[in-house]
């Protein structure tokens, strides 16, 4: 399938550049509402954003294209990506929209849909709106007494807040932890800390000045080191990075120590498995996790499906196989008891309520598996299929016959610019690197020919 607008996760690129412009995101609002607009009831959809420059612009031209083709629209304001798919719920809108580019840098943003319950569209349906957005959009219009309202939601974020404590166990409470929280300049910023505080814990804020374009600037979960230092400065008992739509999520142990989004899969899949709350007998991930999450898991008698990379490839299946732990080792962690998306808040919660409820440290809790050496290059090129070059083939298959058994390659190429991908891993380190290099070496030379 060819698009056009929709990359792997909705709509996305440099704010005023297309397709990240105010007349796209007119016909967007224009098309994306008569795709949902069926049946006699009033039509609603319900707006979010993070904090970039760029989404009051966006906001706007969404809601103009909404409310001309009938849709009544409920601003949220700044609010986590999560938020938005559990209030799209809650207020029985038709469609959710989310205003983000999620870890990406400020200048850029982006648009997600998501179904009135809550979940990403379909390739078929994102195929729809995109075809409506480049037809006429006169047939779409209504009648001048059918053009939507628009109100702001005030409530949102004490429910969402309210959400959030309601996902702990009862009883549990978080007080005598100090807590860091780096909430990235983003869409967390004001709801996260709160959740905390009113649960119990000492909250010590940063990453909570968003200016509209600082978002994810050296700070966030893919800039942890902020975060790192602050947890060793206050000796705190954990450190809890979020990204800039706070679907994602990185713990720092007491010891100023990392903890990805495998080992919280981990943690929190062992917990569920203890207590009788996981299903389907495992957890679903990507390509991109690493093996020793699959050895570990497979120790306490757990199975670890792998799905393409993309937490819309990782909620799909687990919709279809009924699991109800799944993310991706980035920290985007999909907990479908309560979420049909990432949610970094929520899942920080879990992890902290092993740590309330065993006693023990974050670094014992979180400390699941010893990590295999994991390599991951990008090789960017200009133009052609680089990986049906005879060399990158041989190379790919010499490869594979030197880690045998006792690791992983993955190779693709990326779904947003032109790279391709090269990860491998291993037990032996100094097999996986020279395997990479050999790789990436073959790549360039087919890009180059």
């Amino acid at each position: 399938m060819v698009r056009r607008y929709f990359g792997t996760d909705g709509i996305r690129g440099l704010a005023n550049t297309h397709p990240m412009t105010s007349e796209i995101a007119l016909k967007v609002g224009m098309a994306a509402g008569t795709v949902f607009r069926s049946g006699t009831h009033r039509h609603r959809v319900v707006i979010g954003k993070d904090t970039r420059l760029s989404g009051y612009m966006l906001e706007a031209a969404l809601m103009s294209g909404f409310t001309s083709v009938g849709m009544d629209v409920f601003l949220l304001g700044p609010m986590p990506t999560p938020a938005v798919a559990m209030l799209t719920r809650s207020l029985r809108a038709d469609l959710g929209v989310m205003l983000s580019a999620s870890h990406n840098p400020s200048n850029d943003n982006g648009i997600k849909l998501f179904d009135p319950d809550g979940y990403k569209l379909s390739d078929e349906m994102e195929k729809q709106i995109e075809d409506l957005i480049d037809s006429d959009s006169k047939s779409m219009l209504v009648e001048a007494d059918r053009i939507g309202r628009a109100t702001r939601v005030e409530s949102a974020q004490e429910r969402y807040i309210e959400f959030a404590k309601r996902t702990m166990p009862k009883q549990l409470r978080l007080a005598g932890l100090r807590i860091v929280i780096d909430c990235a300049n983003g869409a967390g910023y004001k709801v996260a800390p709160e959740a905390l505080w009113e649960l119990g814990a000492e909250v010590i804020k940063i990453g909570v000045e968003p200016n509209g374009r600082n978002i994810n600037l050296n700070c966030g979960s893919t800039s942890p080191k902020a975060l790192v230092e602050k947890v060793k400065e206050l000796r705190a008992d954990i450190g809890i990075a979020l990204d800039g739509d706070a679907d994602r999520v990185v713990i720092v142990d007491e010891k100023g120590e990392i903890v990805d989004g495998d080992q919280l899969m981990a943690v929190i899949a062992e917990s569920w498995h203890r207590t009788g709350k996981l299903t389907a007998g495992g957890i679903v991930a990507t390509v991109m996790s690493n093996l020793g999450l699959e050895r570990y898991l497979r120790s306490i008698g757990l199975t670890l499906a792998r799905t393409p990379v993309g937490d819309r490839y990782v909620t799909e299946h687990m919709r279809k196989h009924g699991f109800n732990v799944g993310g991706e080792q980035s920290g985007h962690i999909v907990l479908s008891d309560f979420t049909t998306t990432g949610d970094g808040l929520v899942s920080a919660l879990q992890v902290l309520a092993c740590v309330v409820a065993t006693g023990k440290t974050v670094s014992e809790v979180c400390n699941r598996f010893q990590p295999l050496p994991q390599i991951l290059r990008n090789v960017r090129y200009a133009s052609g299929r680089p990986l049906e070059d005879t060399r990158v083939v041989k190379a790919i298959e010499g490869a594979k016959a030197k880690l045998g058994e006792n690791g992983r390659l993955v190779i693709r190429p990326s779904g947003t610019e032109p790279v391709i991908r090269v990860m491998a891993e291993g037990d032996d380190e100094k097999i996986v690197s020279s395997i990479v290099g050999d790789i990436c070496d073959a790549v360039k030379s087919a890009a180059a020919a």
